[in-house]
């Protein structure tokens, strides 16, 4: 039986990467930060079957600790300050924790564990104003965000550590991946939830920014799948993984609001730009310059040709499947949060 130790265990990729593995019959152990009050976010159902270690990403000490504790045989660096626009806000703090973090972990596990195998969590914001498309394993990074740099740092120095000291060090280069467990600062979650609200008439409409936005979007649940399928393999590597489709944030918002019958027609271009209900001539979505980037990332589509062919992996849950799947699952939340005001009184 394995030992895996995750960073950021109680986010959307924790979760469901803890639920893999516990499925292929891990010891599962996961790092967490202290709170004044208890939250397991997204770990909530699996806190009596997993191990939870307090720890922190900018304390070696802690990580050190963690280690001798797990003996982990795997670890998977997910802890992150993961919110693009944030990073322009506290550059510093996510810089210490999404690139000085991954030297400490790397450090914890070259310290106490050298031949644990070891995946980072790299991101196709790495690769910001694109130099090719689509993007692959070769292309040349050029990070548009505080964020993005960060993680470049915490990708390279997984290399250097691979190279220098000969260890089992893996980066994922995912690009985006969404799901129902998804932070609701993240603008496909915020988009889902408004849908929810203005469907059962808790909201008017939702404000937005950058409509022609282009991704690529796959489900968390996927690419966590490939992540375990990375460390699995007979020499270490870093892999794209992605769709090979790219979306515009428009085209999310429109399949959303389907999802809940709700046809939009547009009106006017870029930050003029609203949609309108078809059904009712409401204005329900709007565009706001507070919500553009400073710097834009205006199109990332990756070619996940290598993973498929080493890894085997293929994405299973379609584009629209998954925004179905966050509609649903926030339509269900909103009527759980009726229910209880109207109990509450």
């Amino acid at each position: 039986m394995k030992n895996a130790l995750i960073t950021g265990i109680t986010g959307q990729d924790g979760s469901y990467l803890a639920e893999l593995l516990l499925e292929k019959g891990y010891n599962v152990y996961g790092i967490w930060r202290r709170k004044a009050n208890v939250d397991y976010g997204n770990i909530a159902h699996l806190k009596d079957r997993i191990t939870l270690i307090y720890a922190d990403m900018t304390d070696i000490v802690s990580l050190v600790s963690a280690m001798r504790i797990s003996q982990a045989d795997e670890v998977y660096n997910l802890a992150a300050q993961s919110f693009v626009s944030t990073s322009w806000d506290t550059p510093i703090g996510t810089a210490d924790i999404n690139a000085v973090g991954v030297t400490n972990m790397l450090e914890a596990v070259r310290t106490i564990k050298p031949e644990a195998r070891f995946y980072q969590a790299s991101t196709s914001e790495m690769f910001g104003l694109v130099q090719e498309t689509p993007q692959t394993e070769k292309t040349p990074f050029y990070p548009r965000s505080p964020y993005g740099v960060a993680k470049l740092y915490g990708h390279w120095i997984t290399k250097n550590y691979r190279e220098s000291y000969n260890m089992f060090a893996c980066s994922g280069i995912l690009f985006n991946h969404e799901s129902e467990r998804r932070g609701i600062e993240f603008v496909t979650r915020k988009i889902t939830d408004a849908v929810a609200r203005i469907k059962l008439g808790l909201q008017d409409y939702v404000e937005l920014g950058n409509m022609d936005s282009k991704r690529d979007w796959g489900h968390s649940k996927d690419y966590v799948r490939a992540m375990w399928l990375m460390l699995q393999q007979d020499k270490p590597d870093d892999y794209v993984i992605a769709t090979n489709e790219t979306r515009t944030v428009r085209e999310f918002v429109e399949t959303a609001f389907s999802h809940a019958r709700i046809d939009i027609e547009w009106h006017g271009k870029g930050v003029d730009e609203t949609g309108i209900d078809k059904a009712t001539g409401k204005t329900i979505v709007r565009i706001n310059k507070k919500f553009f980037r400073p710097a834009e990332v205006d199109v990332l589509l990756g070619n996940p040709e290598k993973a498929e062919k080493i890894l085997g992996w293929k994405r299973e849950i379609s584009f629209s499947e998954l925004v179905e799947r966050m509609v649903k699952n926030d339509m269900e939340l909103v009527k759980k949060e009726i229910r209880i005001k109207e109990i509450s009184g």
